[in-house]
C-alpha cells in the first residue's frame, strides 16, 4: 500500500493545485466564503497543509484562481457567439444555454464568490473583472451586428452591461441556491430577452 508521501509524489503540480481548487469548490457549495479556511480546504484533499502555500498565497488568492477558472469555463461556453458574427440565431441560443449549464454545475460556488465580492476588495475586483470582460465582449459583438445591419442597438456598451448583469443576477438567483430552477427554462427566458433586445 502506498504511503502518503508516495501518493503526494505521484501528483503533478497541476494536479495538486486542481485538487485544492476542487476542495475549495466543494466547501463553497455548502458554506459561505467567510467560513472558508485553509485547514478546511486542505482537509478535503490528500495533501498536507504546507502544500497549500506551494500553489496559493492565501485563501484570497485561492478564490481569485477559482474565479479565473470558472470565468474561463463561462467564456468557453459563450465563445461561439461572443467571438462570431452573422445572423445564425443558434449561436446566441447556444451561448446562453451553455452559460446556464455552467451555472447549473457551479451555481452555488459562483453565488458564494459573488457574495464574497461584497466583503472582500480583491475578490470583488476579480469578480467584476470577469463580468466586465463579458460586457466588453458582448458590446463588441453587438457593434459588429450593428455594422452588418443585423441590429439597431444605439448604445452597445450600456445595452451589453444591462444584459450581462441581468444574467449574472438571474443565474445566481435561479441556479445558485435551492430550490434550483431548470437550467434550460432559465436559458430560454434569457434567450427571448437577448434576442428581442439585440435583434428585435
Amino acid at each position: 500500500m502506498a504511503t502518503e508521501t508516495e501518493r503526494r509524489r505521484r501528483r503533478t503540480p497541476e494536479e495538486a493545485a486542481q485538487e485544492i481548487l476542487d476542495a475549495a469548490e466543494a466547501f463553497l457549495r455548502e458554506r459561505p466564503f467567510r467560513d472558508l479556511t485553509i485547514d478546511e480546504v486542505m482537509d478535503g484533499t490528500g495533501l498536507s497543509r504546507p502544500s497549500f502555500y506551494v500553489y496559493f498565497r492565501d485563501r484570497h488568492h485561492l478564490a481569485l484562481k477559482l474565479i479565473e477558472e470558472l470565468g474561463s469555463e463561462m467564456f468557453a461556453a459563450a465563445g461561439s457567439w461572443l467571438e462570431g458574427k452573422g445572423d445564425d440565431p443558434d449561436e446566441l441560443r447556444g451561448a446562453l444555454r451553455g452559460s446556464a449549464r455552467v451555472f447549473e454545475t457551479h451555481g452555488p460556488v459562483l453565488r458564494a464568490i459573488a457574495d464574497a465580492a461584497t466583503e472582500d476588495a480583491d475578490v470583488e475586483q476579480a469578480y467584476r473583472g470577469i463580468v466586465e470582460g463579458f460586457v466588453d465582449a458582448t458590446a463588441a459583438r453587438i457593434e459588429r451586428d450593428v455594422s452588418a445591419g443585423l441590429s439597431t442597438v444605439a448604445d452597445s456598451r450600456r445595452t451589453a452591461a444591462a444584459l450581462v448583469w441581468m444574467n449574472e443576477r438571474y443565474f445566481a438567483e435561479k441556479l445558485g441556491r435551492e430550490p434550483f430552477d431548470d437550467a434550460d427554462r432559465v436559458a430560454e427566458a434569457l434567450i427571448r430577452i437577448w434576442t428581442a433586445t439585440i435583434y428585435r
